[in-house]
């Protein structure tokens, strides 16, 4: 039986990167191509964990909207925790 809308998820993950200067970076587990999944895994395994989840894949646009918000806002050096990133992203998260 294939996945609706409804019940496909978009799993991604906000890290810290452990090079390049250690700017904020995310990746969308569910939607890598074979040819990056690899380099893609690694460098999120490498870096600090700030955030993960699940997203409504009917929601995702709209969602990667508020987490590049997210990642410019912290790449500008605000502290902004766990807590506040729910927050942002409650509506969209599976």
């Amino acid at each position: 039986m294939p996945l609706t809308t409804d019940t496909k998820k978009v799993m991604f993950e906000i890290y810290r990167d452990s090079d390049f200067g250690g700017s904020y970076k995310v990746v969308y587990f569910t939607e890598l191509g074979e040819h990056d999944k690899e380099t893609e895994i690694e460098n999120a395994m490498r870096g600090q964990h700030i955030f993960d989840g699940f997203l409504l894949h009917r929601e995702r646009n709209q969602a990667k909207q508020i987490v590049d918000e997210l990642l410019a806002r912290l790449n500008r050096g605000e502290s902004i925790d766990e807590g506040v990133i729910r927050e942002n992203l409650e509506p969209f998260l599976a």
